[in-house]
């Protein structure tokens, strides 16, 4: 059976998952991305040293954001919004959007190889010998979900 998620299951699934992609473009070229990400209700809000994903989404803030839980062909629900790239700036905001995303990262498994990001305050606001994150949020401003169910 197919169908459309409803307000709640839409909202369910972008705060259970932790992996979604970006749909970005600049000059006709779509560019899509894997990220984990966190979900606050209103925003996907997740970080990213700078590259080719925060130039396209500085020059074109239009963005779309996918997210999926795929138990098999016939079993999965999946989610697209459209939204609004937004950079965070301000150290407070810096902090507590970090914070958030550290707190549900934490509750994960995490592989060997990843690393949680640090909250250290020179790791956050300045490049004291290494690179300063890029923390943003996409403003959802527009939701749909389908899903196939067995």
């Amino acid at each position: 059976m197919l169908g459309s998620l409803s307000t709640s299951d839409i909202e369910d699934l972008l705060y259970q998952c932790n992996l979604g992609r970006i749909g970005c473009s600049h000059h006709g070229k779509i560019y899509v991305v894997p990220v984990n990400y966190i979900y606050d209700g209103r925003s996907v809000i997740a970080h990213s040293v700078e590259g080719l994903k925060i130039r396209i989404m500085r020059n074109n803030p239009s963005v779309c954001f996918e997210v999926d839980e795929v138990q098999n062909n016939k079993n999965w629900k999946s989610v697209i919004a459209q939204g609004v790239y937004q950079e965070i700036i301000g150290e407070r905001e810096r902090y507590d959007a970090m914070k958030l995303f550290v707190d549900k990262m934490l509750k994960l498994k995490v592989s060997t190889t990843a690393h949680p990001p640090e909250l250290q305050p020179e790791r956050l606001h300045s490049t004291h010998g290494s690179v300063k994150p890029v923390i943003y949020r996409i403003l959802l401003t527009e939701k749909s979900g389908r899903y196939e169910k067995e």
